[in-house]
């Protein structure tokens, strides 16, 4: 934890970012605050919490890179290469992660990283006079939302973790906080960041000038995700995690500003000229088209050789891979199978085609103005399927996932369980119908591992993974997986700053 706390308290900037368009990032370019000194202007304030954005923006952190410890390390994408980077990013789909991998150091790392900028900042913020408070207000909103962002992607992926809400300034300050917080308190403080959110004077909807920015609609999904997880990986509390669950989750649908979620078609999500305007979109990390340090690079990666349906980037590579148990629970006619994916033969094999930038704009160098979407309203209706099939009412879960399915032209799932015998008996159940259509609605945007420990429990997951065949996943072997692997390890770094208080996940060795 020392390693993650003092990385401000010991360092003399937070850089500030100049990017994406006309957005809120670009309103103010000074070089730096300077935390040796504190914030003590408003105008220092904002470029703190413009900090505290881009933090977010990173491979390591939850950015549009990520796919390691979230696709990668499930069902969708494998690291095939065993040798490369001394064979570490292969670990995380091969289910042989160790304490000592530097890819997993990192991740930590990244994601304290935005924690630790925000605690700076909140800490100081009312020291400090605005010309309007109500523009205090809505930082502070927005600030202990990232803040409660990273912790839940923390506790979902390693359990019990360090938990401070201080600006850690001393190293007998950091040493005292180095333990791990059970799981329970750590979600208490998300919880407690998101209702202070909520509450808040923050605008239902960005404008779209600030598109990047947190709004109530994001700060009410994202509360009634966090009830939702806990009500399913926690042991007490189901029920009224469930309710409270759906009483945020219902708000952030209820805010929406469209009727239909089939009024909005499957491939404008992803059309870089409607990014900012896009109403399915709730809360997006925001790329700059044409710019080599913040474009992004989604549509030139996956591109595969001799294609251009991505970028006009000519690509000498077989493009964004994944799994060929991905590929199955593709449904021939849905809309989105031939939007997500496509069959190269230049490299005899299929490729990802669900983010593209092949403008002019965009340059030869892919340089794609792609915004990496966090959380859009398939997303929220899908967990409202889940909340009332954990409640006992399948006939509104239902209504929510037909809802999808519907704007992918699909049949409904009555429908599908009374006349497609290959879609019952791959999907017996509610829940497992839910759990596809997650799946396939939200595939290569970094869901899947988290709606997988969401779904199931440890030993769920183990038989689940056992149960797939072992020809559609390449040289991952399935047969590596077992309950230790529901969470990552604690990096060793951050272990061996004290072995007790810092205590290893089970199964893992040093």
């Amino acid at each position: 934890m020392r390693n993650i706390f003092s990385l401000l308290a010991s360092a003399l900037l937070i850089l500030s970012i100049s990017s994406c368009g006309k957005s809120f990032l670009e309103k103010t370019n000074p070089n730096a605050v300077r935390v040796d000194v504190g914030y003590t202007t408003e105008a220092n304030i904002t470029t703190g919490l413009y900090g505290v954005y881009q933090a977010l923006r990173t491979a390591n952190c939850i950015g549009e890179g990520a796919q390691l410890w979230t696709d990668d390390r499930a069902d969708d994408v494998n690291t095939t290469d065993n040798q490369s980077n001394n064979g570490e990013p292969f670990q995380f789909s091969a289910f042989s992660l160790v304490p000592g991998n530097s890819y997993l150091l990192s991740h930590w790392t990244a994601l304290y990283a935005p924690i630790s900028r925000a605690n700076v900042i909140l800490n100081a913020i009312d020291t400090v006079t605005f010309a309007n408070n109500a523009t205090k207000t809505q930082y502070v909103a927005e600030l202990k939302f990232i803040r409660a962002l990273l912790y839940f992607n923390l506790v979902r992926e390693f359990g019990d973790v360090p938990l401070t809400t201080e600006k850690l300034s001393t190293i007998q300050q950091t040493t005292a906080l180095t333990f791990r917080e059970k799981k329970e308190k750590v979600y208490a403080q998300i919880v407690a960041d998101l209702k202070d959110a909520v509450s808040s004077n923050l605008p239902v909807v960005q404008s779209t000038a600030n598109k990047g920015r947190v709004s109530l609609q994001a700060a009410n999904g994202l509360l009634g995700q966090v009830y939702l997880t806990m009500a399913t990986t926690l042991a007490d509390n189901k029920i009224d995690n469930l309710n409270n669950a759906k009483t945020y989750l219902l708000a952030c649908y209820n805010q929406k500003t469209f009727t239909n979620l089939s009024d909005i078609p499957f491939a404008d999500v992803f059309d870089v000229t409607k990014k900012s305007t896009n109403a399915e979109i709730i809360f997006q990390i925001v790329y700059k088209q044409g710019d080599a340090t913040y474009g992004s690079s989604l549509a030139k990666n996956n591109q595969a050789k001799g294609e251009t349906i991505n970028s006009m980037f000519a690509s000498q590579t077989a493009g964004g891979l994944f799994t060929k148990d991905l590929q199955n629970e593709f449904e021939a006619g849905d809309l989105r199978t031939a939007y997500s994916i496509k069959f190269a033969p230049a490299v005899n094999g299929w490729f990802i085609t669900k983010f593209r930038d092949n403008s002019a704009g965009a340059t030869k160098d892919g340089y794609g103005g792609n915004d990496w979407i966090l959380m859009r309203y398939a997303d929220i209706i899908l967990n409202l399927a889940e909340v009332y099939l954990y409640l006992g009412d399948n006939a509104t879960a239902a209504t929510y996932l037909n809802m999808v399915r519907a704007r992918a032209q699909r049949p409904d799932y009555a429908t599908m369980i009374a006349t497609d015998a290959t879609y019952k008996a791959r999907y017996p159940t509610l829940k497992l119908a839910i759990l596809h259509e997650r799946r396939v609605e939200l595939a290569f945007e970094h869901h899947r591992w988290h709606d997988l420990t969401r779904f199931f429990t440890a030993q769920e997951l183990v038989d689940y993974f056992r149960a797939k065949n072992q020809a559609d996943f390449d040289n991952s072997p399935l047969t590596n997986i077992t309950t230790k692997d529901y969470y990552f390890p604690i990096p060793l770094a951050e272990h061996n700053l004290n072995p007790e208080t810092m205590y290893q996940n089970d199964g893992y060795t040093q």
